[in-house]
């Protein structure tokens, strides 16, 4: 064991060669020199053979001395060799280390199984790759020393590279892996459960679609990165789509010869064999077909040739089989719910504790109340999740894409509040601007004061508005209890919780509701009202002035990261999972946290409801805080009874007024010191049936007739109308057109000038017209009350006086009798028709027919023809002398004489029709009328008369002119 890999090797020091061995010339000198010295002391020539002697040692000393160095030479390198193989040794179990160390650091698939406490470790560096497989990886040995030998040189060699290393590429570089479909999706699979082991969910998420995560539920889909809603996108594909833009770590299996995915930096090409194995390594064939027997516990390893950052190299990969990978997602599983990482799995409601209990029925106090609305929502790491309005609001925001279940997040949290809690405790008012479906079982419950849905928008309109009357009944209820807030108002008023399901639709269609949900939310801790507002997004939905008072933030699945970070202040929401499976899942984040924490949001099933609806049925209903609609009929019987007023005596109940913003239904009356009323109104709206009620109230009414001559009379009889008469004209426009031009004219002023002169005559106008224009608008001008019914369009609406805002098309306009009293809306009073409308026609007379008896003389005007032989017919057979008025010439008029004569007859006898407009009852046929001032020398207008009637004019002398019907 070596704990410093770092500490360098050294390579032995090259063998020094042997000293040559010198000449021993002393010795060779030496002994001649002695023998010299010897022969010249004896004298004997023998001692000079001893002078042989010293060449002779010489060479044998230096034959000697080669011998050793031959020697020392072959030592020195048995000991270098030796040196050699140690350092072998040593390379190989440095080597043995640094690979051990190094599988430690960045295990595969076998590398876990084989040491499960490495599994979700943080080791430093092993986040930021992943292993792609085993081959050689230079080392970080160091050999240090001179390698003179060969062998020295190779050892240095070996030392430089480590085989069965794990090779690895940065996380972040993207695989793809191309070959035979079984094997690749193996791979893919492989090195899927190996970041998965490596790194705990919400380090990492895992999506995408390739078959190897797919199959028998064992595989990817069960590993809990899958659930997992934060961390780096592993996206496992199939290559069939492109690789998200929003995907961290593209792991991406590719069809043979296709060409991977440009987000992948790093391609495995695997090598099979002609036997389909992978180029003859004994398990490339272990994850075909998940056949698990021929790995045994581990994972199989094929060939492959790596191709990465500009370089090819060939490397074992690892395969495993999807049963495998199933036994890893089980281990990983049950470690997730240990570590409380594992996404929860769908619950039901019921199976949940109530709140701060373990049970709890409708109408009990499970610590709720005044000072509670905590209700049990879901689970989270298998642990119930309670959420509180009071405490974690007191406002809350959900958004989520269709689908999400933000649906089912309404339902289930409305249900735990009514759990345990009364109908004097809290109160929901519902809307659903999605379609109408979401509330429909919520309906029952007594805590439920009503649901508003888009199907009726005006009526759900209304009920949003009456908020406002809410908060100032609120309001006056704390200060009469001198309590600051609901909390301390001892049970005088119930939570009211608002929820609004696609709330980004209620306030596209009216951006006035806007200010009052702001106002609401600003307002309502105090005031016990909670607004839970959901939509499928943020942007342009909730304003700041919402958001600012509603800390309790829930996101689903969003697929914009500006709506998670505008709720959540960060972007998990959109990294939420989106199959069917993990519908329900949520990112709940109250003030007090310091980040969203995952939640599985309970369903409410059918049985659930019908047992808390069952819970209730014996609770008092909430109190509702909006009136109900107008109904499509009043009669002014009624009008008190449903506003809940007390008639006074002698007022004319004109409708009932819908006023919202008070939470009240109001009667409105005619005004006692008003001029009049004008009412506008196209055909069918109700006009001529308020005008009936009114007249069937009034104690002296008079009803101008719609034909031409009974509407002159009435008009010109006004100055005759008692004090408290009023005067009821219907459809003045059409009345004034049948009048003609002169008389229409007069009519009308007539009509002006009983307008000015209503207030200080003491009698009521009541003028009623199909449109503010024409002959009309200057009478209307005149009246200080105004009474708006259905038109034909917008324009017509608004030139009557109305706001644009107010007027009504289509089905919202096809009540009759509904219409603006002002800006209120109002149901106009109905009564059964016909009676009082004749009865005040009744009063009216009509044209006597003209006497021709009598001996006052008559002067009779008519056309030539028939009509002026007709006349003389009837003159003589009543007795009187008939004289044409050429016939009488110059001569005066006789007692009891009748003449007769045309226009232009009498014009010409000027002193004769002098003398008959002085003393003679003229008489004029309306066909006349042209004519009649120059016959008549009057300017003032007779009576309207209706052409083709056999109408005339009688005038007497000092008389005023009258409507007569001649004779036949």
């Amino acid at each position: 064991m070596h704990d410093d890999l770092d500490e360098p090797l050294r390579l032995p020091a090259a063998p020094p060669a042997p000293p040559r061995p010198g000449l021993p010339v002393a010795a060779a000198i030496v002994p001649v020199v002695g023998a010299v010295v010897l022969w010249q002391l004896t004298g004997s020539p023998t001692a000079l053979w001893f002078a042989a002697l010293g060449p002779l040692m010489a060479i044998a000393s230096f034959a000697d001395g080669l011998r050793s160095a031959r020697r020392a030479k072959r030592r020195a390198r048995r000991e270098a060799a030796g040196a050699l193989v140690d350092l072998g040794r040593e390379v190989e179990e440095r080597h043995a280390e640094e690979r051990r160390r190094a599988w430690r650091r960045t295990p595969d698939v076998a590398g876990y199984a084989d040491d499960p406490d490495e599994i979700w470790r943080v080791v430093p560096g092993r986040a930021d790759v992943i292993v792609v497989g085993r081959g050689a990886a230079r080392s970080a040995l160091r050999v240090d020393g001179d390698a003179q030998e060969a062998d020295a040189r190779a050892v240095r060699r070996r030392a430089r590279t480590a085989g069965d290393m794990p090779v690895h590429v940065p996380l972040e570089a993207g695989i793809a892996v191309s070959g035979p479909p079984v094997l690749a999706a193996a791979v893919v699979r492989a090195l899927v459960v190996q970041l998965c082991l490596a790194q705990a969910p919400g380090q990492v998420r895992l999506v995408g679609d390739a078959p190897a995560l797919a199959g028998d539920g064992a595989g990817g889909a069960a590993l809990p990165h899958a659930a997992a809603t934060r961390g780096a996108v592993v996206f496992a594909g199939s290559g069939e789509r492109p690789v998200p833009a929003d995907a961290d770590i593209p792991i991406v299996q590719v069809a043979e010869g296709a060409p991977p995915p440009p987000r992948c930096a790093a391609v495995l090409t695997l090598e099979v064999s002609a036997g389909g194995a992978g180029a003859g390594d004994p398990h490339a064939g272990a994850a075909d077909a998940g056949d698990e027997s021929a790995i045994g516990g581990g994972a199989g390893v094929m060939l492959a040739r790596l191709d990465h950052d500009g370089t090819s190299r060939r490397v074992r990969v690892e395969a495993i089989s999807q049963a495998q990978a199933g036994r890893v997602a089980a281990a990983l599983a049950e470690r997730a719910a240990t570590l409380g990482q594992r996404g929860d799995a769908a619950v039901a409601w019921e199976d949940l504790p109530a709140a701060g209990s373990g049970a709890g029925g409708v109408g009990v106090d499970g610590g709720g109340g005044s000072g509670s609305l905590a209700a049990v929502v879901g689970v989270s790491g298998g642990e119930p999740v309670t959420l509180d309005l009071v405490a974690d609001g007191p406002h809350a925001v959900v958004i989520g894409v269709t689908g999400s279940g933000k649906s089912e997040l309404l339902t289930t949290w409305i249900l735990a509040m009514c759990r345990s809690r009364s109908p004097r405790e809290v109160s929901f008012l519902l809307v659903d601007f999605k379609g109408g479906r979401t509330f429909d079982a919520l309906v029952a419950l007594p805590h439920v004061t009503g649901v508003l849905t888009d199907l009726d928008e005006d009526r759900a309109l209304r009920a949003v508005e009456s908020l406002r009357a809410e908060i100032r009944h609120r309001e006056r209820v704390l200060e009469e209890s001198g309590a600051r807030d609901i909390a301390e108002a001892a049970g005088a008023l119930s939570r009211l919780v608002i929820v609004v399901d696609e709330y980004a639709a209620l306030v596209a269609v009216h951006p006035g509701l806007h200010d009052l949900f702001a106002d609401i939310a600003a307002r309502g801790r105090a005031l016990g009202m909670h607004l839970v507002l959901a939509s499928q997004r943020a942007a342009g939905a909730f304003r700041d002035g919402v958001l600012a008072n509603a800390p309790l933030r829930i996101a689903f699945r969003v697929t914009d990261a500006a709506d998670s970070r505008a709720v959540l202040g960060q972007d998990d929401a959109v990294r939420l999972p989106g199959t069917p499976s993990a519908r329900g899942t949520a990112l709940v984040r109250a003030a007090a946290d310091a980040g969203p924490r995952t939640v599985r949001i309970a369903r409410a099933g059918e049985q659930a409801v019908a047992r808390v609806v069952r819970d209730g049925a014996t609770l008092t209903p909430a109190r509702r805080p909006w009136m109900p609609p107008l109904p499509d009929r009043v009669e002014p019987a009624d009008a008190h009874r449903i506003a809940g007023s007390a008639p006074r005596a002698g007022e004319v109940v004109l409708g009932l007024a819908d006023e919202p913003e008070h939470q009240r239904q109001r009667v409105v009356v005619l005004p006692e010191d008003a001029a009049g009323v004008a009412v506008v109104g196209g055909p069918g709206s109700g006009r001529t049936t308020l005008l009936r009620a009114i007249a069937a109230q009034a104690t002296a009414p008079v009803w101008v007739p719609a034909d031409a001559e009974g509407a002159w009379d009435a008009v010109a009889g006004l100055s005759s109308a008692t004090r408290g008469a009023v005067v009821l004209v219907d459809d003045v426009d059409a009345i004034a057109g049948r009048l003609g031009d002169d008389h229409a004219g007069a009519w009308l002023a007539a009509l002006e000038r009983g307008c000015r002169e209503a207030r200080a005559r003491g009698i009521t106008l009541v003028i009623a017209t199909a449109r503010a224009s024409g002959p009309a608008w200057r009478l209307l001008e005149l009246l200080p009350h105004r009474a708006l019914l259905p038109l034909a369009n917008r324009a017509d609406h608004v030139a009557a006086g109305g706001e644009s805002a107010d007027f009504a098309a289509g089905a919202a306009s096809a009540t009759p009798g509904r219409g603006r009293w002002g800006r209120t809306l109002v149901q106009f009073s109905a009564v059964p028709g016909g009676a009082a409308m004749s009865g005040a026609a009744g009063r009216l007379d009509r044209a006597p027919l003209l006497s021709l008896s009598g001996i006052h003389p008559l002067a009779l005007v008519a056309p030539p023809g028939a009509d002026l032989g007709a006349l003389r017919a009837a003159a003589e057979r009543a007795g009187r002398r008939v004289v044409g008025v050429g016939e009488a010439g110059a001569s005066t008029i006789g007692a009891g004489d009748v003449v007769v004569g045309t226009p232009d007859g009498w014009i010409a006898q000027w002193r004769l029709l002098s003398e008959a407009r002085e003393h003679c009852t003229l008489v004029i046929d309306a066909a006349c009328a042209p004519e009649y001032r120059a016959v008549t020398g009057r300017r003032e207008l007779p009576p309207y008369a209706a052409p083709g009637a056999r109408r005339a004019w009688e005038i007497a002398p000092g008389a005023p002119a009258r409507r007569v019907t001649l004779p036949g």
